[in-house]
C-alpha cells in the first residue's frame, strides 16, 4: 500500500499539474464531465489528447486509460517508478495504467484529493469489487457531506471512515478527528489521504468495528455513513456497504449508542437506511431507536420498494448479466435476498438522515423530535438548516405572547384565486432556502406573520388583526398562538433577538 512518504511529493506533482476539480472541469467540458459521471469515457478521452500534465493526468486516473511513460514521467516526475512499487500504477512496455483512482474534490474549505479504489463498470465493462474494496467520492458521500455541521469544534469522529473523506472535511474545522474503520485496505488509504491534503498532523486513524476504537471518549461532532445495506447478512460481504449485522440493527446501535460519545451539546448525524414495515408507520418504529437525552431530527428523504431495493445493491456489486454477472447466479441472489425480506415483514426501505443533539440533563418534555418526509429538493449544503433547526425547535417551546417574532427574509408569499376575487382562495409561505417548505395560511396568519417585524409582542399583534377583523382577540390567541408557533419551529418565522 501506499507509503506516507509519497504523499508530498504526489501533492506537489498534482498542484504542478493543476490537477483540481475547477481545472479538471474546465478540460472535460460540460458533455465529457456529465458522460464520466455516467460512467462513460468516450468523450473524456476525445477532450484529453494534448498529452499535457493535466490531460494525462486525467486519461491515468479518472478515465483508467493507459498513458506512455513519458507522458506518465512528465506529469509525474520521479514518482512512476515509486507508485508502481507501491501499487498505485501498473508499468508495461512503454505504457502505465493507473490501479488506484486519484481524483481532485472541491470542498467548501479548498481543494482537496482522495485517493481510492478504481471505478468499477467505466465504459459498461464488467463491475469486480473485492470485499476490502475500498469505495471513493460517491453519492452518498458527498450527501453525508453536505448534511454535516460546519461549526468549529474541539473534537469529530468519522464512523466508518473508508477512504477517509469525511474526515478530511472535519479536519477542516476540528482541532482533532478520529476515523475508525474494520477494512485494512481502507485505513491504509484514510492514513495516506490525510498525509496527501496535509492534515496528517489531525487526523488519527483508528483500526476497529464501531465505536469500540473510542471507548470512554466523546466527541463534538460525530458524523458517518456506515455500511447500511440491509440483507440478511449471510453469504459474502462487501465491508464499505455491508456490516455483517441483519436488517437495519447497525443504525439502530449507531444512534442508540451515539449519546455515550457525544459531548453537552455535540451532534451525531448519520446517512443511513431503515426498515419499513408493513403494518406499522416508518416514524413510528425509527422513534422507539431515539435517546432519552437527545434532540432529533430524522428526516425520510427517499423510499424504495423491497424489488427496486435488491435490484440497486445487486447491481452495485455487479451481479447484474449486464456489468458481467452470471444469470443464474444474479437470479438465485435475487429471490434469496427477495424472500428474506418478505419474511421480516419489509414494506420498504426508508433512505435519509438521523440527526441527534445531546442535551444533557433535559427534561425529556423539552426535547425536540421531529420524523419528517421530505422528499423534495432542499438548499445544499443543507447543514445550516439543520442548525437552525435545533434553535426554531427551542424558540417554539418557549413561545408566547410576549414573543417578538421576524418573518425570515427568504420567506414569499404566494396567493391564488379566480381573476377579480376580493380575497384570495389560498395563500401559501413559501421558504427560498434550507428546506424550501412550504404551509398553507389563511388570512390571519397572513397578516401576523407579514407584521412580524420585532417591534410588537406576537400578543399584541394578534390582537390588532382581531379588531380589524372584528373578532374575539381571546379566542385568536388561543387559535393562533399555536399555529404561530409551529411556523417558528418550522423555520418561516424566528425571535427578534435571535
Amino acid at each position: 500500500m501506499l507509503p506516507i512518504s509519497l504523499a508530498a511529493p504526489l501533492r506537489g506533482a498534482l498542484l504542478a499539474a493543476d490537477f483540481t476539480y475547477d481545472a479538471v472541469s474546465e478540460l472535460l467540458g460540460p458533455q465529457a464531465h456529465q458522460a464520466l459521471s455516467r460512467n462513460e469515457t468516450t468523450p473524456g478521452r476525445r477532450r484529453t489528447t494534448d498529452g499535457s500534465p493535466l490531460a494525462t493526468l486525467v486519461r491515468l486516473f479518472l478515465l483508467q486509460t493507459a498513458v506512455t511513460v513519458e507522458e506518465a514521467e512528465r506529469a509525474l516526475p520521479g514518482l512512476v517508478d515509486k507508485l508502481a512499487n507501491a501499487g498505485a500504477l501498473a508499468q508495461s512496455v512503454g505504457e502505465v495504467a493507473a490501479r488506484l483512482d486519484v481524483r481532485p474534490y472541491a470542498s467548501e474549505e479548498g481543494d482537496l484529493w482522495v485517493v481510492s479504489d478504481l471505478t468499477p463498470g467505466l465504459d459498461g465493462g464488467a463491475t469486480k469489487v473485492t470485499g476490502d474494496y475500498v469505495l471513493g467520492i460517491s453519492p452518498a458521500s458527498s450527501s453525508l457531506a453536505q448534511l454535516t455541521l460546519r461549526h468549529d469544534v474541539g473534537s469529530a469522529l468519522d464512523l466508518g471512515t473508508g477512504c477517509g473523506v469525511q474526515a478530511l472535511h472535519l479536519a477542516t474545522h476540528s482541532d482533532r478527528v478520529v476515523a475508525t474503520d474494520v477494512n485494512q485496505r481502507a485505513l491504509a488509504i484514510a492514513r495516506f489521504n490525510a498525509a496527501l491534503n496535509d492534515v496528517d498532523d489531525k487526523v488519527d486513524v483508528r483500526d476497529g468495528s464501531f465505536f469500540a476504537p473510542v471507548a470512554g471518549e466523546r466527541f463534538d461532532l460525530i458524523a458517518t455513513n456506515p455500511p447500511f445495506v440491509i440483507s440478511p447478512a449471510t453469504g459474502e460481504r462487501l465491508v464499505y456497504r455491508d456490516s455483517g449485522l441483519p436488517g437495519d440493527q447497525v443504525v439502530e446501535h449507531i444512534v442508540r449508542t451515539a449519546p455515550d460519545h457525544l459531548t453537552d451539546g455535540g451532534w451525531c448525524q448519520v446517512l443511513a437506511n431503515w426498515v419499513i414495515d408493513r403494518d406499522r408507520p416508518w416514524d413510528e418504529r425509527l422513534a422507539t431507536w431515539l435517546p432519552d437525552e437527545c434532540d432529533a431530527l430524522v428526516v425520510q428523504r427517499e423510499v424504495l420498494d423491497p424489488a427496486s431495493y435488491v435490484e440497486l445493491w445487486l447491481k452495485d456489486a455487479g451481479h447484474h448479466p449486464a456489468t458481467g454477472g452470471d444469470p443464474a447466479s444474479y437470479a438465485h441472489r435475487y429471490d434469496t435476498w427477495l424472500s428474506w425480506l418478505e419474511e421480516q415483514g419489509v414494506g420498504g426501505i426508508g433512505f435519509g438522515w438521523i440527526n441527534l443533539r445531546r442535551r444533557e440533563g433535559a427534561a425529556a418534555a423539552t426535547l425536540a423530535r421531529d420524523l419528517l418526509e421530505w422528499p423534495y429538493d432542499v438548499e445544499q449544503p443543507i447543514a445550516p438548516a439543520i442548525a437552525a433547526w435545533a434553535d426554531s425547535a427551542r424558540a417554539s417551546a418557549a413561545l408566547d405572547a410576549d414573543t417578538r417574532l421576524v418573518i425570515r427574509e427568504d420567506v414569499v408569499q404566494e396567493t391564488s384565486g379566480p381573476v377579480g376575487a376580493e380575497d384570495p382562495a389560498a395563500i401559501v409561505l413559501r421558504q427560498q432556502r434550507g428546506f424550501r417548505r412550504a404551509r398553507k395560511v389563511d388570512t390571519v396568519t397572513a397578516a401576523v406573520a407579514g407584521a412580524c417585524d420585532g417591534d410588537l409582542p406576537l400578543g399584541q399583534l394578534v390582537d390588532a388583526v382581531g379588531h380589524l377583523l372584528e373578532r374575539d382577540p381571546a379566542s385568536l390567541r388561543e387559535v393562533y398562538l399555536p399555529e404561530l408557533a409551529e411556523l417558528v419551529a418550522e423555520g418561516f418565522l424566528a425571535p427578534a433577538d435571535s
